[in-house]
This record gives structure tokens, sequence and C-alpha cells, in this order.
């Protein structure tokens, strides 16, 4: 999954960089923010947190017992510590795709991965990304070791001695 969420956060950021310094619709940002949660984008944020949270606890608490006790409990699931960042973070993304899309196209794109093909979609865009990247890889090795060899022997026999 964090693969997945590195993917989303870096097309966020490309995507952010791009987008028009223009402010979307209210309408616009309803219907991104109904897409952003169809997508289940913040579903991947709201599970990378705990692990945020856990590399942050020896900094902050110091190895010391008495602060660790109170970060766990400040930091506990169901916390609102990290709402506002949870809410400032749908809001940004919900922004890149009103800005990127029409509303009439966050429609169309939320009505089709709300329905069971595009959740299935959702399910498997990891397991399809991963499997097409070694593809391309192993397609892409097994092509330089042919073109080599058949350049190696094209140059033999101009006389080049390889």
């Amino acid at each position: 999954m964090s693969r997945g969420l590195l993917t989303v956060v870096g097309v966020v950021l490309f995507l952010v960089s791009a987008a028009s310094a223009q402010a979307p619709s209210p309408e616009a940002m309803a219907a991104a923010r109904k897409l952003v949660v169809t997508l289940k984008i913040a579903d991947q944020y709201r599970a990378v947190l705990p692990q945020l949270l856990l590399k942050l606890r020896p900094v902050v608490a110091q190895d010391r017992p008495e602060i660790e006790h109170d970060y766990d409990a400040m930091t506990a699931p169901g916390s609102d510590l990290y709402a506002p960042f949870f809410t400032s973070m749908v809001d940004q993304i919900a922004a890149v795709y009103a800005a990127s899309f029409t509303v009439d196209e966050l429609r169309q794109i939320e009505a089709f991965y709300a329905q069971p093909a595009g959740q299935k979609l959702l399910e498997k865009s990891d397991a399809l990304a991963q499997a097409s990247a070694q593809i391309g890889q192993d397609a892409s090795q097994k092509a330089a070791d042919e073109l080599k060899q058949r350049l190696i022997e094209a140059l033999r026999q101009k006389g080049h001695k390889l």
C-alpha cells in the first residue's frame, strides 16, 4: 500500500505544481471531495499516520517513559491530533482534482469508481502497476540483451574485434 500512496502523493504534488492559480468553484470542490472519498485516498493517508507517529515517538519522547506514556495517549487511535492535517490534505487533493477536471468529468469519474468495476480497479491497481512495471523491466532487459548480441555481431562482420 505504501507504494500506492507514494504514487498518489507524487501525482498530487505534480498536479499541484501544474494546477491553475484560480480557485475551483464550490461545486467543483464538492464533486472533487466526493471523488477523493470514493478513490479512498484519505484511507491510504489514514493508514500511514500511525507509522508516522511511531517514527516521531523516539524523537519527541527521547526515551523518557513519562513522556512516552503521554505521547501514546495523545496519539491514540481516534485522537483528533492530526484531524487538521488530514482535512487540509483532503482539501488540497480535492483542489488538484477540481482544477484538473470539469465538474461533469469529476462526476463521471466518481460514478465509475463508485461502481463494482471501479472498486475492483482500485483494489487491484497496486498489484497491476507492480506487475506492469515488472513486465516492462523484463521486456527491456530481454530487448537489451538481444540488441547487444545483434549489434556486436554486426560490428564483428564489419571487422571490429569485440
